[in-house]
This record gives C-alpha cells, sequence and structure tokens, in this order.
C-alpha cells in the first residue's frame, strides 16, 4: 500500500500524505454486516466526559469483523479488500462454501480470490486461524485470542504482528510488537500472517480539518492555560512547566505506570520497558 504526496499549493498540503488505496476492490459495504453507530463523543453512559479530545467526525456505520474466526473447516473465498472508517487495517469479506458471508482483518499477502480456513486442521498458511498448539515455533501471527472462545483481542492494528517464541505445557511465549512476551493460553485461536495497510503509520495528515474529519477535536498545551486549569499552567510569558509532568488532575505524566491487571501480569515473561 503506497502512499501519496501532492504537490504543494498550500500548507496543509505541503506535508500532507495519505494512501492510494489502490488495493480496495469496492466503496459498498455488505449491508447485512452493518450496524448503525452512535458518536459516543468521549463521553460515558451518564454522559460525562471521560476521554478529552474527542467528537465531531463523519458519520460511520459499524462493520461485524468476525474475530472468532470459528467456522471451522468450512474453506472461504476473499470476495473483495474493503476500507473500514473504524480500524486502521483493510478487511476482507469471505464468501464460504455454505453460502454465509463475514468480514476479517485482511492480513498482508491475502488477495481477492485466495482460499483461507479456520480450525484446528488448517495448514498455517497466511490468513488461516488455527489454535496456537497447532502453529509452528517462529511463526508471525495476528488477531490473538487471550480466553480461548472470545475472539482475537490483541495483535488488530495495522502493520502489526506477533511471534510465536516457545511452548510450555499449556501455555506458549508470544512475543507481542510492543517487545512484551507474554504466555498465552495453547488452545487460544491465532491468525496466520502480519495485519496488512503496513504503510499506516507513515501517513501525514497535513492539516487540523482532516484530523477533525476523524473525529479528533484540539488539544491544548498545559502551559499555555491558567493555574486553575492545568499544573503546569500560569507565570509571566513563555514559562517553563516548573514540575516533572502532570496531568490536569495532578498525576505523573510520563513513565509513571498505571497498569492494574493483577490477574494478567503474571501471565507476562519480560516487560515491554526492558531494554
Amino acid at each position: 500500500m503506497p502512499l501519496r504526496s501532492y504537490k504543494a499549493t498550500s500548507p496543509g498540503r505541503r506535508s500532507m500524505t495519505r494512501s492510494t488505496f489502490e488495493e480496495i476492490t469496492t466503496d459498498q459495504p455488505y449491508k447485512p454486516l452493518l450496524e448503525p453507530q452512535k458518536r459516543g463523543s468521549g463521553r460515558n453512559n451518564a454522559g460525562r466526559l471521560t476521554v478529552r479530545h474527542r467528537g465531531g467526525g463523519e458519520k460511520t456505520h459499524y462493520r461485524r469483523i468476525d474475530f472468532k474466526r470459528d467456522k471451522f473447516g468450512v474453506p472461504a473465498r476473499v470476495a473483495t479488500v474493503e476500507y473500514d472508517p473504524n480500524r486502521s487495517a483493510r478487511i476482507g469479506l469471505l464468501h464460504y462454501r455454505d453460502g454465509e458471508k463475514r468480514y476479517m482483518l485482511l492480513p498482508q499477502g491475502l488477495k481477492v480470490g485466495d482460499l483461507v480456513l479456520s480450525g484446528p486442521e488448517a495448514e498455517a498458511r497466511v490468513g488461516n486461524a488455527l489454535p496456537i498448539a497447532n502453529i509452528p515455533l517462529g511463526t508471525t501471527i495476528h488477531n490473538i485470542e487471550l480466553i480461548a472462545g472470545r475472539g482475537g483481542q490483541i495483535v488488530r492494528s495495522a502493520g502489526t504482528a506477533a511471534q510465536l517464541l516457545a511452548k510450555e505445557g499449556d501455555h506458549a511465549q508470544v512475543r507481542l510488537p510492543s517487545g512484551e512476551v507474554r504466555r498465552v493460553s495453547i488452545k487460544c485461536m491465532a491468525t496466520v500472517g502480519q495485519v496488512g495497510n503496513l504503510d499506516h503509520e507513515n501517513q501525514s495528515l497535513g492539516k487540523a480539518g482532516r484530523a477533525r474529519h476523524m473525529g479528533q477535536r484540539p488539544e491544548v498545551r498545559g502551559v499555555v492555560m491558567n493555574p486553575r486549569d492545568h499544573p503546569h499552567g500560569g507565570g509571566e510569558g513563555k514559562s517553563p512547566t516548573g514540575m516533572p509532568p502532570k496531568t490536569p488532575w495532578g498525576k505523573p505524566a510520563m513513565g509513571y505506570r498505571t497498569r492494574r491487571g493483577k490477574t494478567t501480569s503474571r501471565l507476562i515473561v519480560r516487560s515491554r520497558r526492558r531494554k
């Protein structure tokens, strides 16, 4: 997926890059797999703002993605490659031999017309989903389950991939994109290959308006606020922070560990912070 750049006809165009979308085969999604999507604008079920800098953006529909890949033993053909506004990766529409249609995350190298299969008897080829117990060591995988049967929860973004390092008893060791090595049950499903759309991280929005189309609202620096609005605020003229970086609520902002998953921390073999 190459990127397209523009002539500098305006300041916004000067540094803007975007996908050529040449791998997309249709702009019409499969309607039975669409769901209406309400924009939360960063608010919880009580209507209170819990995530800042969210809101506006283009109206979108949600595409139901088959993260479980639980249709075992039934071959499917990749019919279309589509853009999904809800994620960075591309999605592919699968036509199963029994007539059912489902969306899947599209791995790198999978094209229209290719066949995929899921289940314990599936071959470890790109696009196939099978239990980790049946995947050879060293294989690149994505869309990995953390609890068997729940569906893939990690390694789903564009260009990401994990590597299967070892198998010990009922668990396997997987190196995640962050560098963290984690133990995962060998009963969990994973898809072989790397998630496609590799150049997504190299795109430059170029202008603020493009961020607004994506639902990102402006982010104001703390040092330009008043003291009542942010710990970094106040002072005459352009002033330094004057303290270790903090959030608007006074908590340390850089290097402060906030992970609380005590039940899953025991499964981490090597931290992502380890050099």
